[in-house]
């Protein structure tokens, strides 16, 4: 199953599953039997962050899994109160503590805090630990155009992702189409709309529903494999997850994709990145 998953190429050489498992939200205490279960469903890319309190669950369950290390693509986040230089290498070791790992495939930093101006210092730090090889790849979260093009001047590494809120209601044109402009692979936060908007109600996506003999959420996150983003739902049910999984055969025709991509509403569910700091 998991051989499924296609992968797609970053912009330092690496790869990533496109398709993987998100613990925002999860409770610290529930963590392990959750990843426990994704592990086991198939997915093999865990999204995970300093902020949910939750990385050594995440970590528990790698340990148990079984799984050999190099199968899994595991991703952490640098919150906004560490941003800086030294603070940013002391959380990146405390994240690597709580995992129980020696290096994390992805490191982002988690929100610009564009008012505390330090995401380019964060960012050079960053720069340092992907030379150390303890995060293969390093990019970022919830960053905008203003957000990349500095960064973009001001230093050496271009970011491999950028994970926005991204769902049908919510497709954030201009971000994707600079990024895909500058080789930054989009990775979709929020897929399904976390349950603000009726898109599983939408015709657009009813209808390719059953169509395909398929699920509303199955549709919607076909779209985004289909529209190139990388995403992770996150689910606290086995069944759920293997559902979510479940969407590698079949395809939505171009009128479909087009139907669902016509739904853009600039419907934001988040706070705007200029307003997190």
């Amino acid at each position: 199953m998991t051989d499924t998953v296609p992968r797609l190429a970053l912009n330092d050489g690496h790869t990533i599953p496109q398709l993987g498992f998100g613990v925002f939200k999860v409770d610290p205490a529930e963590t392990t039997r959750i990843v426990t279960d994704a592990l086991k469903v198939g997915y093999r890319h865990i999204d995970t962050a300093a902020i949910y309190g939750n990385e050594k669950g995440v970590g528990d369950a790698i340990a148990d899994s079984g799984i050999a290390r190099d199968e899994l693509f595991i991703t952490t986040k640098l919150w906004n109160d560490r941003q800086g230089t030294q603070s940013a290498f002391d959380a990146f070791e405390e994240s690597l503590e709580k995992l129980g790992l020696e290096e994390v495939d992805l490191y982002l930093i988690h929100w610009p805090a564009a008012k505390n101006d330090r995401y380019v210092e964060s960012w050079k730090a960053l720069e340092k630990i992907r030379e150390s090889g303890r995060a293969r790849s390093i990019g970022v979260s919830n960053f905008l155009v203003p957000h990349l093009t500095r960064l973009m001047e001001e230093t050496d590494i271009v970011p491999a992702v950028d994970q926005i809120e991204l769902h049908p209601a919510h497709q954030q044109p201009e971000t994707t189409a600079f990024a895909h402009k500058s080789g930054i692979q989009i990775e979709a936060w929020g897929p399904l709309g976390q349950g603000k908007y009726p898109l599983f109600e939408e015709p657009a996506v009813t209808r390719a529903a059953h169509a395909h003999a398929k699920s509303p959420a199955q549709v919607v996150i076909r779209w985004h494999l289909q529209r190139g983003n990388i995403v992770f739902p996150k689910s606290n049910s086995k069944q759920r997850m293997a559902e979510n999984f479940d969407v590698f055969d079949f395809a939505l025709t171009g009128a479909e994709e087009q139907a669902i991509t016509a739904l853009e509403r600039e419907g934001r569910v988040a706070s705007h990145p200029d307003d997190v700091n």
